[in-house]
């Protein structure tokens, strides 16, 4: 068995504001690891800090980047065990699409949409949420999560362990 970790953060930027304040959900992002020490992070989202709406594919780390410039992020990290083949799925698939980084974009029409419960479905395009969750059905983990997913919604799957902590300048 192997162990995948669901990172769901409030990074206190503005954008996270909007989407806490439209959502009332306590999280407003949420991040894979393959593990425990969070040093293989990925999403969708800002590719530069200070541009919220310039996005894709980001291998994310909590003393660079986006959790660097905003240090004070909040973050919840659930555990779930998986079996070594989904993990391998996962891994392999963020592999390919690391390597096609380039075709696929940040859905942010499809991030708003969450918000009227609608689910609006862009080729090679994902907003956090829905990448994590599109890992996770590519790996066949059963885990429940409503077609218009968001971070939130990561807190109703199984959880076998559940950390919580304030990412800190390094």
């Amino acid at each position: 068995m192997k162990k995948i970790y669901i990172v769901l953060t409030h990074t206190g930027t503005m954008l996270s504001h909007i989407i806490k304040a439209y959502t009332k959900d306590e999280v407003s992002h949420a991040s894979i690891s393959l593990d425990i020490a969070l040093k293989k992070m990925y999403s969708f989202g800002r590719l530069n800090p200070n541009n919220p709406f310039w996005g894709g594919f980001v291998h994310e780390y909590i003393d660079k980047g986006t959790f660097k410039k905003f240090d004070k992020t909040i973050a919840i990290i659930y555990s779930l065990e998986i079996t070594e083949e989904q993990y391998e799925i996962i891994k392999n698939t963020i592999k390919q699409i690391k390597k096609d980084r380039k075709n696929y974009k940040f859905n942010i029409i499809g991030l708003f949409a969450v918000g009227v419960h609608k689910k609006i479905i862009q080729k090679q395009s994902f907003y956090c949420a829905e990448f994590v969750k599109y890992l996770m059905e590519k790996a066949e983990i059963s885990t429940g999560l409503p077609e218009t997913v968001r971070p939130e919604n990561f807190k109703n799957i199984w959880i076998t362990r559940s950390i919580s902590r304030t990412f800190k300048r390094i």
